[in-house]
C-alpha cells in the first residue's frame, strides 16, 4: 500500500513540474509575442531599416528552445538519445578494458 502511495505521489509531483514548465513557457512566449509587435512598431517609427527582425528572430530561437525543453521535443537526437549514447559509452569502455 505505502508503494502505490509513494508511486502516485511521484507522479503527481512530476505532473506539477511538468505544469509550472508549460506556464513558464507560456509567459516567455506571450511576452514574446508582446515585445515583437513593440520592436516592430519602434523600427517604423524610427528608421527604415529593418533592425527589428535581428532581437525578433534572436528571441524567437529562444522560444524555440524553451518549447523543446518544456515539451520534450528534440528532434535530431530524440527523446532518449542522451541514455542511449551513455550505455554505448560505457559499453565502449567496458569491452576496451578487456584488452
Amino acid at each position: 500500500m505505502k508503494l502505490l502511495e509513494n508511486s502516485e505521489q511521484e507522479r503527481y509531483l512530476r505532473a506539477k513540474k511538468q505544469v509550472e514548465e508549460m506556464k513558464g513557457f507560456y509567459m516567455h512566449l506571450t511576452i514574446y509575442l508582446i515585445f515583437v509587435f513593440i520592436f516592430i512598431w519602434i523600427n517604423v517609427r524610427t528608421t527604415s531599416f529593418p533592425w527589428a527582425i535581428f532581437p525578433i528572430t534572436g528571441w524567437g530561437l529562444g522560444i524555440l528552445g524553451h518549447a523543446a525543453h518544456t515539451f520534450n521535443f528534440f528532434p535530431f537526437l530524440g527523446r532518449d538519445w542522451e541514455q542511449r549514447k551513455i550505455k554505448e559509452i560505457m559499453e565502449k569502455e567496458k569491452s576496451s578494458m578487456k584488452w
